[in-house]
């Protein structure tokens, strides 16, 4: 542990009784501040001088406005990436269902498709008995132009 000592000369001349009152404080103080010791407002001794402990609680407070600040930061910050996971997750579940109705679309597409292709061979299928039939009343028609014309031809 350091013990400061102080020591004053005092000269005759400067123990004149013509002196300001508080002349040894003063003269106490400037001793104590140039060894960095300093007196503040109630008087107490501070190893910091005044100014710089006024700067020191200003500085603490900046410093603790600045942490609410970021505080407040942080919960805005919060809130702004569950909203965005929030906006992710609907686009991702629209984005599932687009893929599904596409999908379904070209499930109809391919139904329809085959639909047609079915239809198709239907029509097909009838042309071909439609073109039978006519073939069979065209045969029916020359059939019986046939027996009309040996009946006539028996008949004369």
């Amino acid at each position: 542990m350091t013990h400061l000592l102080l020591t004053a000369t005092v000269t005759p001349s400067e123990q004149n009784s013509s002196r300001e009152p508080g002349w040894e404080t003063a003269m106490a103080k400037d001793i104590l501040g140039e060894a960095g010791l300093h007196f503040d407002e109630l008087n107490k001794l501070r190893v910091l001088d005044p100014e710089v402990t006024q700067q020191t609680i200003e500085l603490k407070e900046e410093c603790k406005d600045f942490v609410d600040k970021i505080g407040q930061f942080q919960k805005i910050v919060g809130g702004l990436i569950e909203l965005v996971d929030q906006l992710a997750k609907e686009a991702e579940n629209e984005k599932m269902k687009a893929i599904g109705a596409r999908n379904l679309l070209k499930s109809i597409a391919k139904q329809r498709e085959a639909q047609q292709q079915q239809l198709q061979a239907l029509i097909a299928e009838k042309k071909m008995q439609l073109e039978r039939v006519i073939t069979l009343i065209n045969m029916k028609d020359i059939w019986k132009l046939n027996k009309h014309h040996l009946t006539s031809l028996q008949n004369q």
